[in-house]
Parts: structure tokens; C-alpha cells; sequence
């Protein structure tokens, strides 16, 4: 029909929208298949003889964006997938031609991917506990006031308040079967070895498979200690020069050259086994406190075997998305991919151009591939929202003699711990959901890791809380194209408790200003990190304090390579005036609460050591019992 001889130029214009409004309101397999089709004739034929008024009206409703999926889909499964320590430089999609990505690369082609996507803080427990709350990790206590800004063991008793609402226990109220595979690290108890108030079950998850800590080099025999490395070396420094006095005290006093009773020999030798005994009873036995797996409360593997982790994690992601494909599920599988000491199974080693590390990257594409064919298996792809992310930047000072063991953060400067510096927070972020979310897009529009938060919870149905502040937006208007801009006008950048940097993103223009109030001192100078620290600081003497403070642009100016100045930039007091007052306001929604990564809180309390046997002689391996029962 649409191909007639006889039709004019505007007719056949016109004749396309018919064919389209054909086949929506003749959805048969065949309708429209042939321009010719019957249904299309009839219609084309009636609306050739309506008004000039009509015509308009109609043909206006069929430049309305065709129907998705999403009207059908009342509660869509999610697959949130978060890296650890993966930096945005790392993932072929984002620019790197030398690791091979091809899963996450598929992601963004048939999905969203986003350009500025910023974690909430450039660690692993802050920047966690915000992506699980939509909420600023000062706002729970989740940010530190001192140089202790992780959860350190196991047995501390900081971690994610119980009161804290997660969108998994938001989930779980509107039906989800909710499941947290991998890392954990926002705490186990408070008061006693089995309260498990901090632990994922008690924050939405019905089934929880992994780490309740974090994956260090310790959790590794063969690997270089990580843990509190220079604090341990001047406990052993201290323990020596004790133990010294204490001989030589005793030495002295059997030669006769010193006099001093026995009384006081015996006192000082004591307190020489006290104080070894104080801290070799937590950090001598890192790997076994720390380095365990769970199945839900109970300890499946203490110390962990790190040679099966990863495909235990793998097939637990791929049994839960089996065993709950007739009902909507959450599924946030968080990976010890790709953080140090890098566990690669013997199929990747040695394939990447990038040592270990691109190997360690390399291994998790693949496993983000598993999950995919999973759900495809499962039939369940158009109706499951896949989102990649990481939980911060990589970690730049992170290596063993030449052995480069951390991220790379592109064209970003600075990388993890570093809370102002873009290296430090902006990760990858990509969407999927093919019917409901454009394929190939590119988004280049301020987002955030608690913007999850508000978004899963609005498409499962469910309502974020109102008696709380929350820092996240719905991204769904963004991601479908509904909206032109973010709504995030403001992002606060933290180091610890301190507020570092903030961004404004001026809508009106598309510029992005972000002012440095404070950035950490690199070392060696110009290096780019803090190489000498191992991790940049927040506070004290390894940070500079700017009056005024660095303004850059980054649509302009991404790599925050040239600094503006009132000289440079006519602007320039305008934009740090309007920063200034956005944090005054933002200061304002903030109030007091117990800080949970306080020194009392982090320190190993051998009383809320989780354990499998009895303390402490913790040791299992409940994985490896049940592979000897089936043989």
C-alpha cells in the first residue's frame, strides 16, 4: 500500500504511521508484515476522508513512544553486579583496548551506560553502605573519624546500623526473594559472637552466600600480609625492643652487673608476654578471624579455601536465579573480583596483557557472563534489570615490588581513599532491561551508587522511607530518555567524615563545577598518590586545605588538569558561591548518630569472634565434608 505509484510524498509519510498504528492495534503474528495488509488498507482508507482536524490529532498519537514492557512488568527481577576496587579506566566499554571485557561490553551495547556515575565515598564499607541505604554513609555512622575507615575484623562491633532500611528489606517486604552473594564488610555483631545484628539477614536478604568481611592478601598463604601492615610493624618493632629490655634486665641481674629484684624481673617479663599476646591473638591470626565463608548464620569455611571461592560464588549466583525464576527476585551478587591478593583460578592466569590484575578482571567478565547466559537460560531477560557497577576507583598505590596489583582510573586523576579527586569515585555504571530501556545509549548526566536505592524500590512496587533523608534519585525517567537531565543538582564529595570537594551541575548550561576544599598531598610529589602511605589520608598533615578552593570544569576539563581562577574565569565567584551555599544546606539535613567505624568500635573483640568450633580453636571446612560425602 505504502509503495503506490499514485500517492503523494505526504501521503506516504502518512502511510507509515498507519502501519505502525496497525500493528498496535492488530498485534498478530502476521499483521503487518506486508505493507499491503488488509487491516492497513481499511484504516488508511478511513482516515484518507477525515477532517484536517482529526488527522493531526491521530497521527499525533502515533508519535508517541511505543509501548514497553514496563506496563506488563509490574515487578521485574534485578541482578545488581558490584566490583570491588575495579577502576573505570579497567572496562573496555569505558575505553581500555588491552584488558578484554566483552560480557560488560555487552551490557552497554544492549543497555545504558553511564558516564559520570559517582560512588558515595572511595571505599569499600562507606561507599557499600551508602549504595544500600540511598543515603550518604555519614548519615549512619558509616564514615570514620579517624584513620580506621573500613570495618577491620570480623569481630568489631561497628557496622551497618539495624535500624538502617536496605531496598533488599524494602524488597522483601513487597514479595522479592532477596539474595546477597560475595562481599559483605558492613559488620557481623554488636554484643555477643552470635547476635548477628550487622549480618545481611538482618538487613532484608533471605540467603547469603560469601564473605562477611572483605578478601585481603592475608586471607592468602602464600601472599604478602596487607591487614594494618605499618601499624603491625611497629607492634613487632615494640614487642622486640620489650623483649630486649626484659633479656638484658634478666642477664644483667644473673651476672651481678645490675641490682634488681627478681619480683620486678618477673613483673617485666609478664607484661613483655601480655603485650605480645595482646596483639598476636588478633593480627597473628588474621586468615582464620577474617578469612571465612558463610552459608546464611552459619560458617561453612574457617579459614576460607581460596582455591574454590570463585566457583562457589558462581554456581551459588546461578542456583538462586534457578531456584526463584517463577517469582521475582533480587539478586546482588558483589564479587572479591577484583580485589587484592587477586584470586584467578588457573584458567586465567597468564591471559591478560596486564599481569594478574587483567587477569583477575578478565575472570570476572566471564563470570558477569555466566550470570547473563543464566538468565537467558532461564528465559527471564526481558524481564530483569541487569546493573554493573564498581564500588569506588582503583587502588593506585597497590603494589608489590614492580607488580602492579590495583586498578586503573583512566583519565581520572587519583584513585581509591581519595574522596575529592574523580579517580577515587567515578566507576562504571551500566543498565540493562531490553524493551524498556534504549540500547546503546549513552548517558552523560551526573548519577550516583544511591540512586539504586530509590530506583529498585519504586519499580518493585514499594515506597522509600519518609522518616529519613534520601540522597538517591530515580533513575528510571533518566535511563528511558523521559527526562533530559539528572535530577542530582548537588553531589558532596567525603574522605572520612570530612568533606572534601562538591560538584554542581548547573542544567541550564550542562557544565559540571566542582570545587576542592581539600585534596590529599601525593608522595613522592607529582606522583599522582600516595605511594609512601599506601593510602592517601583524610585529615592532619598529608592533606591541603584550599581558601580559595580549586574550582574546575569538567565538562570541559574532566581530567581536573587546569585549575580556574577568578582571573581565568569569570564565573568563578558566582559558582563558588553557589557550591557554598548547597553545602550549607546540605549540612543542615545532617544530624548526629553513633559512629560505628570509632576505634572502639573497629578494634578485634575476641568476644564477638565468629566462630565455627570452640574459641578459640575455630576451624572448618563444611564445603569440603560435603564434596567427601558425595564421592
Amino acid at each position: 500500500m505504502c509503495r503506490d505509484n499514485h500517492l503523494t510524498a505526504a501521503d506516504t509519510q502518512g502511510c507509515h504511521k498507519v502501519k505502525k498504528l496497525t500493528r498496535f492495534l492488530f498485534p498478530t503474528k502476521n499483521c503487518c508484515s506486508d505493507l499491503n495488509t488488509p487491516n492497513a488498507e481499511m484504516i488508511w482508507q478511513l482516515t484518507s476522508h477525515w477532517s484536517p482536524l482529526a488527522t493531526p490529532l491521530i497521527f499525533g498519537l502515533l508519535l508517541q513512544a511505543p509501548p514497553t514492557q514496563l506496563s506488563t512488568i509490574t515487578q521485574p527481577n534485578f541482578v545488581l553486579l558490584l566490583a570491588d576496587d575495579l577502576g573505570i579506566g579497567d572496562v573496555g566499554c569505558y575505553g581500555n583496548d588491552t584488558i578484554r571485557t566483552p560480557n560488560i561490553d555487552r551490557l552497554a551495547k544492549e543497555g545504558v551506560k553511564l558516564t559520570q556515575h559517582i560512588a558515595a565515598a572511595p571505599l569499600c564499607t562507606p561507599s557499600r553502605a551508602a549504595f544500600l541505604t540511598g543515603r550518604y554513609p555519614l548519615r549512619s555512622g558509616m564514615d570514620a573519624v579517624s584513620d580506621y575507615r573500613v570495618i577491620f575484623w570480623n569481630a568489631g562491633s561497628g557496622g551497618l546500623p539495624p535500624n538502617e532500611t536496605t531496598f533488599a528489606k524494602i524488597l522483601q517486604q513487597q514479595g522479592y526473594s532477596t539474595g546477597l552473594i560475595g562481599k559483605w564488610h558492613q559488620g557481623v555483631n554488636c554484643e555477643s559472637r552470635n547476635d548477628h545484628c550487622h549480618h545481611p539477614l538482618n538487613h532484608g536478604f533471605d540467603y547469603f552466600y560469601g564473605m562477611p568481611f572483605t578478601l585481603i592478601s592475608d586471607c592468602q598463604p602464600t601472599e604478602t600480609p596487607e591487614m594494618d601492615r605499618a601499624f603491625r610493624r611497629k607492634l613487632w618493632l615494640s614487642t622486640q625492643m620489650i623483649g630486649l629490655i626484659t633479656l638484658t634486665a634478666i642477664l644483667g641481674r644473673l651476672t651481678g652487673l645490675i641490682s634488681v629484684q627478681w619480683k620486678t624481673l618477673t613483673c617485666l617479663a609478664g607484661f613483655s608476654l601480655l603485650f605480645f599476646v595482646s596483639w598476636f591473638s588478633s593480627y597473628g591470626f588474621v586468615r582464620y578471624w577474617n578469612c571465612i565463608m558463610m552459608r546464611n548464620h552459619g560458617i561453612t569455611e574457617q579459614p576460607m579455601v581460596t582455591d574454590r571461592t570463585t566457583s562457589l560464588i558462581l554456581q551459588e549466583s546461578i542456583s538462586f536465579i534457578e531456584r526463584n525464576k517463577h517469582r521475582p527476585f533480587l539478586l546482588f551478587l558483589s564479587f572479591l573480583h577484583s580485589h587484592t591478593p587477586l584470586l584467578t583460578t588457573e584458567k586465567f592466569l597468564g591471559r591478560s596483557r596486564h599481569g594478574l590484575y587483567g587477569d583477575n578482571v578478565e575472570e570476572m567478565d566471564w563470570m558477569v557472563g555466566q550470570v547473563l547466559d543464566a538468565i537467558d537460560k532461564e528465559g527471564l531477560k526481558d524481564t530483569t534489570l541487569v546493573y554493573f557497577a564498581s564500588d569506588h576507583g582503583g587502588w593506585l598505590e597497590r603494589q608489590e615490588g614492580k607488580r602492579q596489583l590495583g586498578g586503573w582510573n583512566g583519565i581520572y586523576k587519583g584513585g581509591k581513599a581519595m574522596g575529592g579527586w574523580e579517580g577515587g569515585i567515578r566507576v562504571p555504571g551500566i543498565f540493562r532491561w531490553p524493551g524498556v530501556l534504549p540500547a546503546g545509549t549513552v548517558i552523560d548526566e551526573p548519577t550516583s551508587l544511591m540512586d539504586i536505592y530509590p530506583t529498585v524500590v519504586h519499580l518493585a512496587g514499594g515506597a522509600v522511607p519518609q522518616d529519613r533523608v534520601i540522597d538517591g534519585r530515580d533513575l528510571l525517567p533518566l535511563l528511558r530518555g523521559a527526562v533530559p537531565h539528572s535530577e542530582h543538582e548537588f553531589l558532596f564529595h567525603y574522605c572520612g567524615i570530612h568533606l572534601h570537594a562538591a560538584r554542581w551541575h548547573q542544567r541550564d548550561t550542562g557544565a559540571v563545577w566542582k570545587a576542592h576544599y581539600v585534596t590529599p598531598i601525593f608522595s613522592p610529589p607529582g606522583a599522582g598518590a600516595c605511594y609512601d602511605r599506601g593510602f592517601c589520608p583524610c585529615f592532619g598533615e598529608g592533606v591541603t586545605h584550599h581558601e580559595p578552593p580549586l574550582l574546575f570544569e569538567l565538562s570541559r576539563d574532566p581530567s581536573e588538569a587546569k585549575p580556574l581562577s577568578a582571573e581565568t574565569e569569570p564565573l568563578f565567584d558566582t559558582v563558588i558561591r553557589k557550591i557554598g551555599r548547597a553545602i550549607e544546606g546540605h549540612r543542615r539535613t545532617l544530624t548526629p548518630v553513633p559512629e560505628q567505624l570509632s576505634v572502639s568500635n573497629v578494634v578485634w573483640k575476641p568476644w564477638l569472634q565468629p566462630c565455627c568450633g570452640t574459641f578459640p580453636f575455630c576451624w572448618c571446612d563444611k564445603e569440603g565434608d560435603n564434596k567427601l560425602a558425595d564421592l
